[in-house]
Formats: C-alpha cells, structure tokens, sequence
C-alpha cells in the first residue's frame, strides 16, 4: 500500500496491511518465502530480491544476477533505522523553529512570509518528485517553512488572538503523541480501505478549500465561508483530523522502511514527510484558534 503523502508516493516501501511476509529469505532464483499476497514482492525497492537496486555495488551482483540468485542484500550499517530519522526529523523541525524564531523577532512582514511560503511550495514539490533524498534541499524548505510559520504566527499573536502560537505549538504537539499512541497500540490501523476513504477525503477537503479560496479572490469577503463562523470551526477539526490521519500513514511507511531495510538516505524523506505533516497541522489548529478567538 502506497502512502498517500507525495514524500512516500514514490518509495513503495510499504507493506500491505503490515502483515506482508518482509524479512523471509528469499530462494534462488524465485521469489522470496512467503510474499504471496505482497504487492511488493516483485517490485520492492528494498527487497532482498533480484531487482533490489541497492545491490548494484556489490561485485558479485551481475555474477548473482546470471546465475538465477538473488543480490546480496544492503549493508546492515547503510540501512535505515529508527534513530536515523529521529535525528533527521530534529534538524528539519530545528530548522523550522530557528527559522520561526528569526521571523518572529525581526517581525517580518506578511509579504516576506508569503514570498518564503512559496519558495517552501516549489521546493518541497520538486523534493516530492525526486527519486532520491536530497538532504540540502529538504532543509532550505524546513528554513523557508519556518520563516512563514514565524511571521504568520506572530501577526495572528499580535492582531488576532495572543497566545495563539503557543496554543497552537501544544495542540500540534498533543496531535502528535495522541496519534503515536494509538498507531503504537494498533487502535488505528492503516489498511488499504483506511487509506482509500482517506484520500477521498483530503482530496474533497482540499478541492472544498481552493473553491472557498477562489470565491474570496473574486466575490470578496469570506468566500463560501469555510474559513469563519461555526462553520469555518468544523473545516478547522476536520483539517486537523486529516492532519493526524495522514501522520498515521507516515508512521506505518517509517516502519515498513525500516523492516524492508531501506537505505539510511530514505530516512531524510522520512523526516521530511513527518515535516510536512507536523507542518499542516499546525497551519490549521493556528487557524482554529483563531477562529474561535474572533467570534
């Protein structure tokens, strides 16, 4: 099952359901043991299976490879592991934060904030679209973010609802650990439908909030009025509950990396995608908060 994150779209590192039989030795020649039913079994970029790319160093590969046998497996110290994108997801959060920091106190302007966004925009699509991490990419995006993220916050601080941002800090950081917990304890389940309705979903919300948008540029005032009043209230929960879903899918594609043995590069887009994610959630409980605080 593919994630529905544009960071993971392109990886194919996951398992169907989290029950794929990843990790079995695969036999010469054939397919690995027990990878019926796994949808990566032929194409899994990190299976120990003959089309596994990372073998392509190995000077036995070809050898491997014309005599029906399998390549020899990634490196265990080049495989990506949990701490790994621990201490990749703390520098680009970092970075957003210093970044925020820096906008916050030099209290940079609206149009500065908006001019970082899009640059943030356009670099963060071109790392969705690369085949591989690049690491100097993904944090002058975490920079750029948190330049919008700091002056953003500090104009809704000032002008609308003060303690919004740290309001907003401690909301996004309780979606985080609530969302963790109930991942870990396998009360919400990524599956295949789970993933299905949630597409569904982000894509109507997403379809909803550009039509609102477009109604505000060219009609004025509120738009259809998603973003105000009682309603706006209910687009916001919705928002930060497709926020919390979507860190659900990046935490099952973490894990099915790390049992797949991707290389330890996956791990910058695995901090990268929890980034973005960390990064909608708090867009839309700063814009809540708001809301609740203008009405």
């Amino acid at each position: 099952m593919r994630s529905s994150n544009p960071v993971f779209s392109r990886r194919g590192f996951s398992r169907d359901n989290g029950t794929a039989g990843y990790g079995a030795a695969p036999q010469a020649g054939g397919p690995a043991v027990g990878t019926q039913g796994n949808p990566y079994a032929g194409g899994n970029p990190y299976a120990q299976a003959p089309t596994n790319p990372y073998a392509q160093n190995n000077p036995y590969a070809q050898q491997d490879l014309q005599h029906g046998a399998p390549q020899a497996p990634v490196a265990t110290g080049d495989k990506m592991t949990m701490d790994d994108v621990v201490m990749r997801t703390g520098m680009t959060l970092g970075l957003v934060i210093a970044g925020a920091t820096v906008a916050w106190v030099m209290n940079v302007n609206l149009g500065i904030a908006i001019g970082a966004a899009l640059i943030a925009m356009v670099l963060g699509l071109v790392q969705s679209f690369k085949r591989k991490a690049n690491p100097a990419l993904i944090l002058a995006y975490a920079a750029f973010e948190g330049v919008f993220l700091g002056a953003i916050s500090n104009y809704i601080n000032t002008y609308v609802a003060e303690g919004a941002a740290m309001q907003a800090v401690l909301g996004t950081m309780a979606v985080f650990v609530t969302m963790l917990v109930l991942y870990k304890t396998r009360i919400v389940r990524v599956t295949q439908r789970f993933t299905r309705f949630l597409m569904i979903a982000a894509t109507a919300f997403l379809v909803l909030t550009a039509v609102n948008l477009l109604f505000m540029v060219f009609g004025g005032g509120d738009g259809l009025g998603f973003r105000s009043g009682p309603l706006g209230i209910v687009f916001g929960i919705v928002g930060i509950l497709l926020g919390a879903f979507f860190l659900a899918l990046d935490f099952k594609q973490v894990e099915d990396g790390i049992a797949y043995g991707a290389p330890r590069q996956e791990s910058w887009l695995a901090a990268f995608g929890l980034t973005m994610t960390l990064v909608w959630i708090y867009l839309e409980m700063l814009r809540l908060i708001s809301i609740l605080n203008s009405d």
